[in-house]
């Protein structure tokens, strides 16, 4: 049984807890401990005294991603693997710091890409690595949410730039990974945002252009402004030998799937269609059982700290070009 402290009990940890339950029940991994600065939501409200007082194996971090770096530094220094929410943190230099304290420590540190796992994003990426796309010309997302004022009112740290960053940092930092993960490294990030009705500091509304070293164009356009629901959450990939989108709130529907030669994993596409109850996905299960699988030596981890860092250092480069495109005066008067 894989002993798990969580630390940060808000609105991600239910995902978290119901995973963990079913792991339980087939006698894999146990919470054997909560953390959260408010009293009464957890076990514990300071994390040293829980490191200190519970033995664990792995401390999953769900926690404002302004701080999963110092966390992970702490819960690494006290010998335990470390699963961080996403993003990774709000600075490249911290995420930095904490890979170099779990290299030190000689324990694993992985991000939660609970995308990767969906049966749609798994065919994609059978596709994509059979070389069925040839070369990829573009990589398109849209992250379409909603969230209205009450959100960020119910959380002093949303929306800021040290804990949490707007809505490419926030709520599209899986899709900046998706387009990463299937562009490729990268030359060049441009952004343009905007704060329109949210009362935060950061953006409510972006549009990033990145250039890949493959000279493929990457286009994430993200904001949480659409009237009255989440509306969407894609994907689109364009290459010289197959066009494919994956659409629905969260990459879960196979809208487009066509390819210049067929393919028995055509055949996959409608198991690979789900109808998730929220933007979280059913990827956090068997993200667990792939954890389980690298901490016991079984597999590579897919999304570890690196991997992680590649999407924050994206975020970070976006949200300096739209920085300095609002210094020299091309914002909206």
């Amino acid at each position: 049984m894989l002993r798990v402290a969580l630390v940060g009990c808000g609105r991600i940890a239910k995902t978290h807890f119901e995973a963990l339950d079913a792991l339980r029940k087939e006698g894999l991994a146990e919470l054997v401990s909560t953390c959260d600065v408010v009293p009464g939501k957890g076990d514990y409200t300071d994390m040293r005294r829980m490191l200190s007082e519970v033995e664990s194996d792995l401390v999953v971090l769900c926690t404002p991603s302004g701080v999963h770096p110092a966390q992970a530094v702490l819960a690494a220094r006290a010998g335990r693997h470390v699963l961080t929410e996403k993003p990774f943190g709000c600075r490249v230099a911290d995420c930095e710091e904490a890979i170099a304290a779990a290299d030190q420590a000689g324990v694993h540190l992985l991000v939660v890409k609970q995308n990767r796992f969906n049966p749609s994003v798994l065919l994609l990426r059978k596709a994509f690595e059979a070389g069925r796309f040839g070369r990829i010309y573009m990589i398109l997302s849209n992250v379409l949410w909603s969230r209205p004022q009450e959100y960020y009112d119910q959380a002093r740290w949303r929306g800021t730039w040290e804990f949490d960053g707007g809505c490419l940092s926030n709520q599209a930092a899986h899709y900046v990974d998706m387009v990463q993960w299937f562009g490729g490294a990268v030359d060049s990030v441009e952004a343009a945002a905007s704060t329109q009705r949210a009362r935060i500091e950061a953006e409510d509304t972006i549009s990033v252009s990145i250039r890949f070293r493959s000279g493929a164009i990457g286009s994430i356009n993200a904001t949480v402004l659409t009237y009255n629901k989440n509306f969407e959450g894609s994907l689109t990939i364009l290459g010289e030998r197959g066009t494919v989108r994956l659409s629905g709130v969260a990459m879960n529907s196979v809208e487009h799937w066509e390819f210049a030669d067929a393919n028995p994993m055509d055949d996959e596409i409608e198991q690979a269609r789900t109808n998730p109850p929220s933007v979280y996905g059913h990827g956090h299960l068997p993200y667990y059982r792939h954890v389980l699988d690298v901490l016991a030596g079984r597999a590579e981890g897919l999304c570890t700290a690196r991997e992680g860092l590649k999407t924050v250092k994206i975020i970070q480069a976006a949200y300096a070009s739209a920085e300095s495109r609002w210094q020299q005066g091309w914002q909206r008067k």
